[in-house]
């Protein structure tokens, strides 16, 4: 039992990988177990759904090994503060003269 915590603690993403597409694969049995599938066809819904769990594990891991130095947080900070233009939203001209939030034809 403890070399089975220990491979989990040191392979975090592996591991939620195998529970997340065990429950994935048995969420699908479940549920498509009278649709009529072939076994041709169960074979390739389940390694895609093991895939897709594999894919989703490793979108949520891409935020893992961010950590924030005083470099990267300078960086960060000067993201999103930049002028864009200073216009006004509701006097903007789309299609339709506007006019002080009021549209003209």
């Amino acid at each position: 039992m403890q070399l089975a915590i220990k491979w989990i603690r040191h392979h975090p993403n592996l591991s939620a990988w195998f529970v997340l597409a065990l429950g994935m694969v048995i969420l699908l049995v479940l549920e498509a177990r009278d649709v009529g599938l072939e076994a041709s066809q169960w074979f390739w819904l389940i390694v895609v759904t093991i895939l897709v769990a594999g894919a989703c594990i490793w979108i949520v891991s891409w935020g893992d090994n961010d950590e924030i130095d005083g470099d990267e947080e300078a960086g960060d900070e000067s993201v999103g503060n930049e002028d864009v233009g200073n216009e006004d939203v509701g006097n903007e001209s789309v299609g339709n003269e506007m006019v002080q939030g009021e549209t003209r034809a």
